[in-house]
């Protein structure tokens, strides 16, 4: 199972009813203390509570799917499975960068580095994009500053922007 299929899932409601001619009507509305009693996640999501700018009508729930862990995975298959997850992201962008540098650089990494891999693809989609892209609205966080992983598929990019057009490589 792909861990990055659902990275989060966020719930905005605003929605209670006006009078009893909504409810008569049949349309689902919900107080936020009603949809926040209704929801308790199972043990891999994690979900947080917030009001909207201080307005009580509106509550923002954010569930964080926690990665799988997988004890004990062989080499061969973290690998494979590593290489998949780097062409199926979500976003033809990233999946393009990622893939190319999965094709180009797995093959020769360790445990460690496949571990730091395995936990940089962990990451949204567009982070990952605007890192290695530099776009300076969306700065590297402190736990990637220094990452041998992230300045490895930077240098991949600048590199390919100069040389040769951008392609999926082959499986």
């Amino acid at each position: 199972m792909q861990r990055t299929l659902i990275n989060s899932i966020r719930v905005i409601s605003r929605a209670r009813p006006a009078n009893t001619k909504t409810a008569q009507r049949g349309l689902r509305t919900f107080a936020p203390s009603m949809l926040a009693k209704a929801t308790s996640p199972p043990s891999p999501l994690k979900m947080e509570e917030e009001e909207i700018n201080d307005d009580p009508n509106s509550i923002k729930l954010e569930f964080k799917l926690e990665p799988l862990p997988r004890i004990n995975e062989p080499i061969e298959n973290k690998r494979a499975r590593l290489l998949y997850q780097s062409r199926k992201r979500g976003i033809l962008e990233t999946d393009l960068i990622l893939s190319r540098f999965a094709a180009t650089y797995l093959k020769g990494f360790g445990e460690a580095e496949l571990e730091e891999y395995d936990k940089f693809l962990d990451e949204y989609d567009w982070d990952i994009y605007y890192w290695v892209t530099g776009n300076p609205s969306s700065p590297v966080p402190e736990r990637w500053q220094g990452s041998k992983i992230l300045e490895l598929v930077k240098a991949q990019v600048e590199a390919s922007s100069k040389t040769e057009p951008v392609r999926m490589p082959e499986l």
